[in-house]
């Protein structure tokens, strides 16, 4: 693989029409190959001007017509960068989502990609759960359950997992998760809970059962959100590609 070039990982998952879905990309950061996929969190900066924020990679196409690579995300803001800006409202560890989706071609969603996330400081810094201690393919398969607990869509992830594990991806931190305020509120409880549990039964199937949820990446900071706002300039991004989901929208409805 080129170090700039794009290519789909796993196999597709869906076919609509002249529109081929997928689960993740591969693509090159700082000359090391990386794999996104669908359900994953990621920090980006939109323009050079615009603050850190979070993307939550959505849905994946390609348009066979263009030969598009294609993306759907949502953003996630600091309240103090909304135009609104923080108020006593506010939780230390919220974010705002951004109310529209925003449609990227994949060649510029990697060059929002942010590497550098070292001055981010919010958000609660997980507790980590013991993943199942059976080698290797024990990992990969706590993995695997942590992925469709996490998505809840049915989709299989077992091509995209190999491919990370591969890669050496299982390893590394996932670095930001953001939840919904039900689910952020759930796992505050969990941490209560097992405070005071011996450190051998803290696995990821005691934290999925004590309603938490299963971190198996090292020490991610937790993040929730539960509003919305219209970002002013967004849709002024020459990246935004708003053609192509309306053509999607209404070829799936037709």
């Amino acid at each position: 693989m080129e170090p700039n070039s794009l290519q789909w990982v796993g196999s597709p998952c869906g076919l609509h029409g002249p529109y081929i879905f997928y689960k993740a990309f591969q693509f090159h950061l700082e000359g090391k190959p990386r794999i996104l996929s669908l359900g994953d969190f990621f920090f980006v900066r939109c323009t050079p001007k615009d603050p850190i924020c979070i993307a939550e990679l959505q849905l994946l196409w390609e348009e066979r017509t263009s030969r598009q690579l294609l993306s759907s995300s949502k953003l996630y803001f600091l309240p103090e960068d909304t135009p609104q800006g923080r108020n006593s409202d506010h939780g230390e560890d919220e974010v705002i989502a951004v109310s529209e989706k925003v449609i990227v071609k994949l060649e510029d969603l990697v060059k929002w990609v942010h590497s550098d996330f070292s001055k981010w400081r919010c958000g609660l810094q997980a507790e980590s759960v013991k993943t199942e201690s059976l080698g290797r393919n024990g990992q990969k398969e706590a993995l695997l359950k942590y992925r469709q607990s996490t998505l809840n869509s049915g989709l299989n992830f077992k091509d995209v997992l190999k491919e990370k594990a591969d890669l050496g991806e299982d390893e590394e931190e996932t670095n930001v998760i953001v939840l919904s305020y039900p689910q952020y509120c759930r796992y505050r409880s969990m941490l209560k809970r097992i405070q005071d549990k011996p450190s051998s039964i803290l696995t990821d199937q005691f934290a999925l059962a004590l309603g938490g949820i299963a971190v198996v990446s090292k020490n991610p900071q937790i993040l929730y959100c539960r509003d919305t706002f219209d970002h002013p300039t967004l849709i002024e991004n020459e990246s935004i590609c708003d053609e192509f989901g309306e053509r999607l929208t209404s070829h799936c409805s037709s």
